[in-house]
């Protein structure tokens, strides 16, 4: 990185902290102010959701700075060596191809989506929306500037040139009133009449392209341009919708809650609760076991993701099991196969995505109390099998002291999902608030009472812990624009009338659901499949009379199974990495763990009762 890129990654860097600071503080300061003084801040929540679209737009350049976005890359390490040399050209070319058709075509919109006059607190929202073109600038700029594929980043970005010619003869009317412009309108033409002729074979590549390694965001991207492009070139809607979903006032909770999870990843909080659950539960058999997958479930739900979970308390947790006797093998399989347990419960991400996207369905609130017996009934059940496999008899006496002293030493961070759920739960907060506190919360405690950070430590461990919320973010922001255009053809109708007049039983509908949910879920990120396949299946659902709580909830399970699922589940690539362990022994080791969650589903899908238990 040469000096001026390296500048330009510590502004991006600050800003993105500073940000993230605002986006913690206000909804406590409007509260505050609310609820003590009386002092309503008028358009504070308007303020807030613009505030995290521009963050989303910081993080998402950040997260392709430092490589992470969210992709499939670890399937190119089953091809030989010069399959893969041809696949990485292939992904090079692809991939500026389609940043360049999203920088234009946002860049396109950002002189129809607002006007000057439309403003929050002074600032034109013209300008807040600036920064989603300036984003896809920047990482295309980032993609071309590859020193090993530049032949390839220059085709594709003739190409991108090529299939932008709409969205740039807008720009160039908005800009300079030029109308005149028959050559670029034949070509844009003629992209969208290929587009509609070769629309198969063109998402069938996009596909493939995912499977190559392709950032997922960059496949949905891709995968939604064509299909705008073939119905009629109105590309633009893509990145209103991007617009709209990362202003949403649950959404905004995402990245704090994440970013929150990352903070108590990275300090003392995982070895203070493995030292509670290890004092309360070590002195019998399977002891262990249950610390591992309360703690693995713990931080799962701040972090909305297994992945980090696993890689950051991995060699924590197994050295925990293995000094208690358990098998590192089995230990291994036991972390993975739990990793993704907190997806089920609050203040869980992807609950918050599902209820949002299908707000017109299912309340957020009654998501989260649905989900609470079902995902306690999988953790139960991975508990049980994982004390099969604890054969030590040498384990520590009972002792009250050592319990004492160990909650002494956790109390803090046992505190906090209890205040967490009490204050969303009982209406004290809204999620936002409820995210905004935590972060807060967090970040006292492990600045200030455990002192895990000095101020400047911690502030790097923020900005570390942004990729996370880029990657998510902007597969968000894809994957929208991909759900408006299948709502807009009126898919979800299609897709159900056409499966209605075969499947006449809701058991069988139930049984192909999973089977087919399953399948989602070890192919696709859980937030692109929740904001693509999720709506849908609703309407079907409701063709049937099925509760949307429940479907909703089944739903999230298959997801946190397709983490599991082989041969591309998520969480197993990311086990091999975290235990540098070939991927068929992570696979052999997880399987009856899988099996037994699979049942878990199974009784969960066929009596609907789990998920209404709680009012």
């Amino acid at each position: 990185m040469n000096k001026i890129s390296a500048k330009y990654a510590k502004f991006e860097n600050i800003l993105a902290v500073f940000f993230v600071a605002f986006l913690a503080l206000f909804p406590l300061v409007t509260k505050i102010c609310q609820s003590v003084f009386n002092v309503i801040i008028l358009n504070n929540e308007n303020v807030m959701v613009n505030l995290v679209f521009v963050f989303s737009c910081i993080a998402g350049a950040i997260t392709w700075r430092e490589d992470r976005h969210i992709s499939l890359a670890s399937l190119t390490d089953l091809f030989p060596e010069k399959v893969t040399k041809v696949i990485l050209q292939i992904r090079a070319g692809a991939v500026p191809a389609i940043l360049c058709a999203m920088f234009f075509s946002s860049f396109s919109n950002f002189f129809q989506i607002f006007t000057w006059n439309q403003t929050v607190w002074g600032i034109p929202l013209r300008l807040i929306f600036a920064f989603l073109p300036l984003a896809y600038l920047t990482m295309l700029i980032r993609a071309c500037c590859a020193k090993n594929y530049r032949i390839a980043s220059i085709i594709g970005l003739v190409i991108g040139l090529f299939i932008s010619m709409g969205p740039i003869s807008g720009i160039l009317y908005y800009t300079f009133g030029l109308d005149n412009l028959n050559f670029m309108y034949a070509i844009s033409n003629g992209w969208n009449t290929f587009a509609q002729v070769a629309f198969v074979p063109l998402i069938i590549l996009f596909i493939l392209l995912a499977i190559m390694g392709v950032p997922l965001f960059v496949a949905l991207a891709g995968i939604a341009y064509i299909a705008f492009s073939q119905g009629g070139g109105y590309v633009e809607v893509m990145s209103q919708e991007a617009y709209s979903v990362l202003t949403d006032s649950s959404i905004a909770a995402i990245p704090l809650f994440t970013i929150m999870g990352y903070l108590l990843s990275q300090g003392s909080a995982g070895r203070r609760l493995v030292d509670i659950f290890k004092s309360l539960f070590g002195w019998f058999r399977g002891g262990t076991v249950i610390a591992a997958v309360v703690v693995t479930t713990f931080f799962t739900m701040f972090t909305g993701a297994s992945g980090v979970t696993i890689l950051a308390l991995g060699s924590l947790l197994t050295i925990l099991l293995a000094g208690s006797g358990y098998k590192a093998d089995d230990a291994h399989s036991l972390i993975t196969s739990s990793g993704a347990l907190g997806l089920l419960f609050p203040p869980s991400v992807a609950i918050i995505m599902y209820g949002t996207t299908n707000y017109f369905a299912i309340d957020v609130f009654d998501l989260f109390k649905g989900a609470i017996i079902p995902g306690f009934i999988l953790a139960v059940a991975t508990i049980i099998y994982g004390i099969t496999k604890d054969k030590n008899i040498d384990r520590p006496k009972f002792s009250l002291n050592a319990i004492w002293v160990a909650f002494k030493g956790s109390i803090w961070e046992l505190l906090l999902p209890i205040l967490i759920i009490v204050t969303y739960f009982t209406g004290i907060f809204t999620i936002m608030q409820t995210a905004a506190f935590a972060l807060v919360y967090t970040y006292i405690l492990e600045t200030f009472i455990r002192k895990d950070f000095t101020v400047k430590e911690s502030l790097k461990v923020i900005a570390e812990s942004i990729p996370i919320t880029g990657g998510v973010l902007m597969i968000l922001a894809s994957a929208r624009g991909l759900s408006y255009f299948l709502i807009d053809a009126n898919v979800p109708y299609m897709l159900s009338e056409f499966i209605t007049s075969f499947v006449h039983s809701k058991y069988l509908f139930l049984l192909l659901l999973n089977i087919f949910l399953i399948f989602v879920g070890c192919l696709m990120d859980i937030y692109s499949a929740i904001l693509i396949v999720s709506p849908l299946i609703i309407p079907i659902a409701d063709s049937f009379g099925l509760s949307q709580v429940h479907i909703g909830v089944v739903f999230l399970m298959n997801m946190q199974l397709g983490f599991l699922t082989p041969p591309v589940g998520m969480d197993l690539f990311i086990s091999t990495y975290a235990f540098d362990k070939p991927l068929m022994k992570v696979v052999k080791g997880v399987l009856p763990y899988l099996a037994i969650q699979a049942v878990v589903l199974l009784f969960v899908t066929y009596i609907p009762w789990f998920t209404s238990i709680i009012p």
